[in-house]
């Protein structure tokens, strides 16, 4: 019997405050397991291996996201949305910085819940572009580029690759700055 409680949305939730504390790539079934008190193969009626807590994980922390940039959109525009979303992105992996590289998994086509969560998040980044008149594919080059800027700056920031004696905060700014410039620019093509 499985233990009294535990259930798979239980499971997801407890790896995904684990790999916050240790570390996605340190994310174990053993580890787990005895987080949760319970004996390794009795995960197994919940999650059928790590491979699949990784797919749950990522649709956890993708929809999480998608959240965040929503909510960070919401009655903005323009510049003002673009500066508030990237700093929720930005947030949200200082916050989370197990789950966070969960979320940059492509959606598996499998996984309609993961589709549906990664849609979401890409659409709050849509949303914004609509506002520098980007749609089709200047709006997905821009969708790429801004989760290539921001992702790369969150990344470095996390791995301590900033070593300049200069305020990230400032730097992230002038980056989002930048990437406001680019598509006012592009919108105006």
């Amino acid at each position: 019997m499985p233990r009294a409680g535990l259930t798979p949305a239980t499971v997801v939730r407890e790896a995904a405050v684990l790999a916050d504390e240790v570390g996605y790539d340190r994310l174990t079934l053993a580890a787990l397991a005895a987080r949760l008190g319970v004996a390794l193969p009795s995960l197994y009626k919940h999650v059928r291996g790590v491979d699949a807590l990784h797919q749950k994980l990522a649709v956890l922390a993708t929809a999480e996201i998608a959240d965040v940039l929503t909510a960070a959109a919401a009655g903005r525009s323009g510049g003002d949305a673009l500066r508030a979303v990237a700093a929720a992105y930005r947030a949200y992996a200082r916050q989370h910085p197990g789950r966070y590289p969960a979320a940059q998994r492509a959606p598996d086509p499998a996984d309609p819940e993961h589709l549906a969560a990664g849609e979401r998040a890409v659409g709050a980044v849509r949303a914004i572009l609509l506002g520098y008149v980007l749609d089709g594919d200047a709006a997905t080059d821009a969708i790429r580029m801004f989760r290539a800027a921001v992702h790369g700056f969150v990344a470095l920031e996390a791995a301590g690759g900033f070593g300049l004696p200069r305020d990230t905060d400032r730097s992230f700014d002038q980056l989002i700055a930048g990437l406001d410039r680019a598509y006012l620019s592009w919108g105006n093509r």
